[in-house]
């Protein structure tokens, strides 16, 4: 802990003091840099908050006046944070409203006439002498994004300085953003951007400011013309925050690998030779107890959160109990009345940093939701949490419990009422998001041992009651054991010094004796090897997981159709329904394929022996490729018959990109194509287990274990399935899987990433391949015609990689998680 008595401690205070010591003197007529009176703020009506500010509405100049310039030239050094206060309204894209950018330590500095705007780069300090300090400084960079002049000086030296054109940066990289996404040619355009007067907001702690921002091109792509009035042309409403900096007081949490929860690096260089100088800190709100002898004591400052007044009833009302599931765990760790969750108060701005705020946003197709922290960079204090919800996730919900037990009981109420199954979600998710801005990270393996954490992603849990669906356990009630541990280990007080850290150290031990934990990075990939690290699995066996959800799709199967439908709406709409109930198992095939070449491993310290890596048992290895395998028989990739009419059915009018988007590719013009959605099933099963990683991994094992399965003995498994017998309407759809599974084996030998071990079994089974199928053909004609025509591209190596490198040869797999990119990591 001598880290916090020489590091952050003092240098929060000294940050906190330097402001606290700003003069609190009524504001004297501002004089220009000479010296003599100047009438930059003439007829301006004062405004007094965290700087004295100045509006002028009719030159559009926003003025404040800055401290008095220390020795080194600083005027002022804030917490800045900028946010969208108006957004795209596009998933992929993400400038989402309410978004919030990463906190930065922003300096105003006075050099000659002109005053520049600086963030500061804590990242890098030393915390000893000050030699020490100067020359950590020194020897890294800082940014400076802004130059103005100065307007005018104040008798007791303050500067006035105009931020319009501070406010009208693109700050918040929109047109990269655009640019990344396939918005071609977005740049800003000066003359159409402005900071706007009318909408300062002076508080005693902060500032808010707001400039409308406009961006155009000649080669807008398709997201920004589904949604703007005027494709070549997009303005959203920029905030910006100044913010006083945190009091002292704060005392920071270093991160422990064990406990789940997020940190950020701060390096000191000034820490002694036998200590890391890389300090990781885990964020978390201030929360200190008003008696702190007490086992359960109130707090000096509560943490509150507030739910959007723009949510719709009923899901205000879940996101606010949802939310609320936190506040036992809090008064579990020692804080009573610490914690509770109201909705907004009518009037207040939900960018306002007073507010931890659950906001609820509205998009043109549905996408992420995720929990975001306004942080100090120094400390890792969280000064405010902001929470974004997607609007339209909840109806896709919607629309695959509708397709699990039919729109006919759509707010009957009971177990299998899509509306209350839905609203069970929002719970849920709403307790996760909050999560994220108290300072969890995911937990990605508590799935495997119930529901011992919120912070998993939750697949509904669909059962067989009787030989039908059954919802009625569908989602999570409350929060689970793992959670209620990262409250208790991240928020309560212990002792300074060596006794408080063994007071932590015992209780990340303990957690991890009988709670499982598996981090985003080592879960999230389809290609990740943790067998116990997947996302929206289910079950403590994820192998016998996947039997059972194949079952429950079967049954989801044979009843589909009309029913699933409301009054009213169009058949077409079967389309999209039809998608999340085909591929309801796809999530549980990636969790089984960690087994294969999967690696049993936990997160620990020095002397933990539950953290030591344990390959997964050849046996179990074997049961997940032969439950993969099953997942892609003939069987269990067609459609059945009676669907394919009322699939076919007709579209009228405008399509809908929400559907559009999200159903299975065909190429049967208009109609159905049950072909390609057996391609998509079979893709969904041979991307999971052909992916370079898992193959090098299975190379490694073998030659450490020749009893483990390796790839030689994968391809030839995969293949040998793919070509068993199969006749009638199964017969195509198995020649279809061939293709593919000798494509997909092809194009990951290829992969740069694929080991030379790997890529040279794959190629020697497909040779044996190609030998076995021209020395029998089959008597079937369209059976020898798909033998023939593998046979010819094995041996052509040109043509096997020109047809591998079209992209009219790639399988595109419908969406299952939100659309966009998933830059946050949340559901």
């Amino acid at each position: 802990m001598g880290f916090v008595k020489r590091g952050l401690f003092g240098a929060a205070a000294a940050a906190a003091l330097l402001l606290a010591a700003a003069p609190a003197l009524a504001f004297q007529a501002p004089q220009g840099a000479g010296g003599k009176p100047a009438d930059a703020v003439a007829g301006l009506a004062r405004q007094d908050g965290l700087l004295p500010t100045y509006v002028d509405k009719e030159k559009g100049r926003i003025l404040v006046a800055l401290p008095a310039p220390d020795a080194d030239g600083v005027s002022g050094r804030f917490l800045y944070v900028t946010a969208l206060k108006t957004g795209l309204g596009s998933a992929p894209i993400g400038l989402d409203r309410a978004r919030v950018s990463q906190s930065k330590i922003l300096v105003f500095r006075r050099i000659g006439a002109k005053v520049i705007a600086e963030y500061e780069n804590p990242r890098f300090v030393a915390h000893g002498s000050a030699d020490e300090a100067a020359a950590a400084r020194d020897a890294f960079a800082v940014s400076t994004v802004w130059a103005g002049k100065v307007e005018g000086l104040t008798a007791d030296g303050r500067v006035l300085v105009d931020l319009s054109t501070f406010l009208t940066r693109d700050v918040e990289d929109i047109a990269g953003d655009l640019q990344r996404n396939g918005e071609r040619g977005f740049k800003l355009v000066p003359d159409l951007s402005v900071a706007d007067p009318s909408a300062v907001k002076v508080f005693p702690l902060n500032l808010e400011f707001e400039a409308r921002q406009t961006f155009a091109s000649d080669t807008p792509g398709p997201e920004v013309r589904n949604i703007a009035p005027e494709a070549k042309s997009i303005t959203l409403t920029v905030r910006h925050s100044l913010i006083k900096l945190p009091e002292p007081g704060y005392v920071p949490r270093i991160a422990d690998p064990r406990t789940g929860g997020f940190n950020s690096i701060v390096y000191d260089y000034s820490m002694p030779l036998d200590q890391d100088i890389a300090i990781r800190l885990a964020p978390r709100h201030r929360l200190e107890k008003t008696d702190p002898g007490k086992a359960l004591s109130p707090v000096k400052k509560p943490i509150v959160y507030y739910v959007d007044r723009a949510a719709p009833e009923p899901v205000k009302t879940a996101l606010l109990q949802g939310a609320s599931w936190w506040a036992k765990a809090f008064e579990a760790a020692g804080f009573k009345d610490a914690y509770r969750v109201e909705i907004m108060p009518e009037g207040a701005d939900p960018l306002d940093v007073r507010y931890n705020v659950i906001n609820w946003v509205d998009r043109a197709t549905r996408g992420w939701s995720y929990g975001q922290s306004i942080t100090d960079p120094r400390t890792g204090e969280i000064v405010k949490g902001s929470v974004l919800l997607g609007s339209l996730r909840v109806r896709q919900d919607m629309l695959i419990f509708e397709g699990l037990v039919g729109a006919d009981q759509d707010g009957k109420g009971g177990p299998n009422d899509p509306v209350q199954v839905s609203i069970s979600r929002l719970r849920e998710l709403s307790a996760h998001e909050v999560g994220h801005t108290l300072g969890f990270a995911h937990n990605f393996g508590a799935s495997t041992q119930g529901r011992t954490s919120v912070m998993d992603y939750p697949p509904p849990r669909v059962k067989l009651t009787n030989g039908k669906i059954d919802l009625s356990d569908a989602y999570g009630k409350d929060i689970g054991e793992w959670d209620k541990f990262i409250v208790d280990w991240l928020y309560s007080e212990v002792p300074a010094g060596a006794a408080g850290r063994r007071i932590l150290d015992d209780k990340a031990k303990a957690a991890a004796a009988k709670l499982r934990f598996v981090q985003d990075d080592d879960a999230r990939p389809v290609n990740s090897g943790h067998p116990d690290g997947a996302i929206w699995d289910d079950g403590a066996d994820p192998i016998a997981e996947l039997d059972r959800m194949m079952a429950v799709r079967q049954v989801a199967l044979d009843q589909f159709g009309e029913r699933a439908l409301r009054p009213g709406e169009a058949l077409e709409a079967l389309r999209r329904k039809y998608v999340p109930i085909y591929l309801l198992h796809r999530y549980q095939v990636e969790a089984a394929s960690k087994s294969v070449g999967g690696v049993d491993f936990g997160y620990g310290i020095k002397g933990d022996a539950s953290a030591v890596a344990k390959v997964v048992p050849a046996d179990r290895q074997r049961q997940a490729i032969a439950a993969l395998l099953a997942a892609m028989t003939p069987e269990a990739l067609d459609t059945p018959e009676r669907l394919v009419a009322i699939l076919s059915s007709g579209q009228s009018g405008r399509p809908d990109r929400q559907t559009t988007i999200e159903t299975i590719p065909t190429a049967a013009g208009s109609i159905y194509d049950s072909l390609a959605a057996a391609d998509v099933g079979a893709a969904v099963v041979l991307d999971a287990l052909t992916s370079s990683e898992r193959l090098n991994r299975l190379v490694d094992q073998h030659r450490r274990d020749a009893n483990q399965p390796g790839v030689g003995e994968l391809a030839g498994r995969m293949l040998d399935a793919a070509f068993k017998p199969a006749a009638g309407r199964y017969a195509e759809i198995a020649r279809r899987v061939q293709v593919r599974t000798v494509l997909e084996l092809a194009a990951a030998a290829r992969q740069a990433a694929t080991s030379p071990g790997a890529a040279a079994e794959i190629d020697q089974a497909l040779d044996d391949l190609a030998g076995k199928l021209k020395a029998a053909p089959g008597a079937d004609p369209s059976d020898r015609a798909t033998r023939l025509y593998l046979t010819r591209l094995i041996g052509d190596k040109e043509e096997l990689k020109r047809v591998l490198a079209d992209p009219k040869m790639r399988v595109e797999v419908p969406p299952g998680m939100p659309i966009g990119e998933d830059d946050d990591g949340d559901f």
